[in-house]
């Protein structure tokens, strides 16, 4: 049985023999008076724990004891995960975001199942030469399995240069752009990373440049195809629904225990008041997530509504509304804000 759990980085040489393995490493960069960074240590336990995971090497770093690797890994703030796949830097996620830290390593997990299979040596007595795992022309059907599974990794997938927050291309881009627009939820897949995937997939879907988006599977096309289909509005029809607004503010204000809605994030503050709620939450050292409303104008005048509270930061606990900044300052005077915020 594989090992579970995760790895604590004791020094900078055992950092740099960790990413140099071949296998997929996840490194979480944490600090012990962060409370954001115990959950998601959490959320690398339960992961390190998943069957599908076994070949993930989990580990952790504290980032304020190893200065020099923190420079150079360009690290700003915690939490934050890099992830490494022989030697090579290919992801990276900043903030603490449980789902999006899940999808990326299965997403990941799966590209490392790709490079592990296509550089299986092929041994004596093999039914199939190497010359015919994959040719100019078709794909065998153990490449075309793989293929599949990158295709399906996510109801939406868009195959491009760099990732969604760091695209490598203008077209790459335009079509995340073009997705976000729609809102709609998407996986991707980086071909930077994955020089086989990149030629493969050009024969096994018969499109011969990138991106290229995937809707359940089945191929939609290039930019170009988007673009059209955006003006049509056919894309939109197509993109798996994601329900009424209300729907998706029901959604949003039960997505952790403790939710907080601002203006920027709680590295980047966008606002004054938006910075002192940071500032008491954190001093609570409670888990919470934040949703930054300069980033969706329909949440920022739906939550209006929704909750009959026209002003921002505002506070949720399981699901319900607390208030503002000065409910907030209310309760922490009167010595109420602890048992309030854990919904006691």
């Amino acid at each position: 049985m594989a090992e579970t759990g995760v790895l604590e980085l004791t020094s900078q040489e055992h950092f740099e023999n960790i990413v140099k393995t071949p296998k997929l490493v996840v490194i979480h960069f944490f600090a012990e008076w962060a409370s954001e960074c115990q959950p998601m240590n959490e959320v690398l336990e339960t992961l390190s724990k998943e069957e599908e995971l076994k070949g993930v090497l989990f580990t952790k770093i504290p980032a304020e004891n190893f200065p020099k690797i923190s420079m150079q890994c360009k690290i700003s703030a915690v939490p934050t995960f890099l992830f490494y796949l022989a030697g090579k830097q290919v992801d990276r996620l900043d903030g603490a975001n449980a789902a999006k830290l899940t999808q990326m390593v299965k997403n990941n997990n799966a590209k490392a199942q790709t490079l592990e299979a296509a550089s299986a040596p092929i041994l004596p007595g093999d039914v199939k030469p190497i010359e015919t795992f994959i040719s100019a022309n078709s794909t065998t059907g153990s490449s075309d399995e793989m293929l599949k599974k990158l295709i399906n990794q996510a109801p939406v997938m868009l195959f491009m240069k760099g990732n969604a927050e760091n695209p490598q291309c203008g077209f790459s881009r335009q079509a995340v752009a073009i997705l976000k627009e729609l809102k709609t939820e998407f996986g991707t897949f980086d071909i930077f990373t994955d020089e086989k995937v990149r030629q493969d997939l050009k024969v096994y879907s018969k499109w011969p440049t990138y991106p290229q988006l995937y809707i359940n599977g089945e191929l939609i096309g290039g930019l170009d195809i988007m673009k059209e289909m955006v003006e049509s509005g056919d894309l939109a029809e197509m993109l798996p629904k994601t329900g009424t607004l209300e729907e998706r503010l029901k959604k949003l204000t039960n997505k952790a225990a403790l939710m907080a809605f601002i203006k920027g994030d709680r590295n980047v503050p966008k606002c004054g008041f938006t910075r002192q709620l940071i500032e008491i939450l954190n001093d609570t050292k409670l888990s919470y997530e934040t949703f930054d409303i300069l980033t969706d104008e329909e949440v920022r005048q739906g939550l209006k509504s929704f909750s009959n509270w026209p002003t921002y930061p505002q506070v949720y606990v399981k699901g319900n509304l607390v208030g503002g900044l000065d409910i907030i300052k209310e309760l922490r005077e009167g010595g109420e804000l602890l048992s309030t915020l854990k919904g006691e």
